[in-house]
């Protein structure tokens, strides 16, 4: 098919969260724009992945995110040394330890919050569709 995913998300300060998002996942920078009608961003990932993120500001009229409790990017890590590393990359990049809101990501691994109030969990385990 060769889609390719885009993870869009506006942020209250650019330059902040896309620091953190690359420290706390290891993304690198793939490319950034200015002033491109009114919006500047960035976008972060791995280098032939088939997903990136981007993180956009808007300098007219600013968005003020607002996601819920239950707005979550989930990364699966079966491996418990990785995924001890990948919470201790996500702590020591600025993000702050969240309880989840359904308790089922609480279980089964951790939740981090930044401070836009975007949640992402790191599970210890392997991705299934059932």
């Amino acid at each position: 098919m060769g889609a390719h995913l885009r993870i869009a998300r506006p942020v209250t300060d650019l330059e902040r969260s896309a620091e953190m998002y690359r420290r706390g996942l290891r993304f690198e920078l793939l490319g950034r724009f200015a002033d491109h009608d009114g919006f500047d961003g960035v976008m972060l990932g791995r280098p032939n992945a088939e997903y990136h993120f981007e993180l956009t500001f808007c300098r007219d009229h600013p968005v003020h995110p607002r996601p819920t409790g239950e707005d979550l990017l989930v990364l699966y890590i079966p491996d418990e040394h990785e995924w001890l590393a990948a919470c201790a990359d996500m702590e020591a990049a600025g993000f702050r330890r969240a309880v989840s809101f359904n308790p089922y990501w609480e279980a089964r691994g951790r939740t981090y919050e930044d401070p836009d109030g975007y949640r992402i969990v790191i599970e210890r385990a392997e991705w299934s569709p059932g």
